[in-house]
């Protein structure tokens, strides 16, 4: 009999075999919902001022949309507060490390879209990937689950022979000791963010794995 591990390795391998194979020039048919449009201009204001004017705003759009639904109140069941979702202790690293954030404030809309887009800017200058798409997936997968979990999974994946530099079909189908929960959320979270949600905001900026 597999282990509940080993079934969830399986289920990944795969989701990410039909990752692969879809186009990355996809759109979406949906529609961005009415709530995100009143933080429109501070999410792309807030972008290129961490990321310069060609900042990938349609994939920072597709992560609060998967983070709270654009819902500044919101709470998750483990703790996460705010628009951006952050954990209490992540929020106190944030606000500690950028003086524009040292008020932390993780229900006030204005310090959560900052804070997204600063923290995934400084996990983005730690990894390394073949191309900005692949970047971008390792960026979300480290704000999802932690940057070390991604230097791990990527050191076991070069292990076997597969390209650490690449997101997609090789670092994202190793696990380097993550429970098969943890693992399946983790993946499919780049996944749907960039692939999924970002089509629905490619009017407010750039994207990494769309267009």
């Amino acid at each position: 009999m597999l282990s509940p591990q080993t079934v969830g390795l399986l289920l990944s391998a795969l989701l990410l075999a039909s990752w692969a194979g879809a186009p990355r020039s996809a759109r979406a048919d949906d529609q961005a919902p009415a709530a995100a449009q009143r933080y429109r201009s501070e999410l792309i204001r807030s972008a290129r001022l961490e990321w310069g004017l060609s900042a990938p705003v349609a994939d920072f759009a597709a992560q609060l949309h998967q983070e709270s639904g654009w819902n500044p109140q919101a709470v998750s069941p483990v703790g996460a507060q705010g628009l951006a979702q952050f954990m209490p202790a992540t929020a106190d690293w944030v606000s500690g490390i950028m003086p524009e954030l040292k008020t932390n404030q993780p229900f006030n809309p204005s310090w959560a879209i900052r804070a997204l887009t600063h923290y995934d800017r400084w996990l983005w200058e730690r990894l390394r990937g073949d191309d900005a798409c692949e970047r971008m997936a390792m960026t979300l997968s480290a704000y999802n689950g932690g940057l070390g979990w991604v230097q791990r999974d990527r050191r076991l994946a070069e292990k076997r022979g597969l390209n650490g530099q690449r997101w997609f079909s090789h670092i994202a189908g190793v696990n380097a000791g993550r429970s098969a929960a943890n693992f399946r959320e983790n993946r499919h979270y780049p996944q749907r963010i960039l692939m999924e949600l970002a089509p629905r905001y490619l009017t407010w900026g750039g994207a990494s794995c769309v267009h």
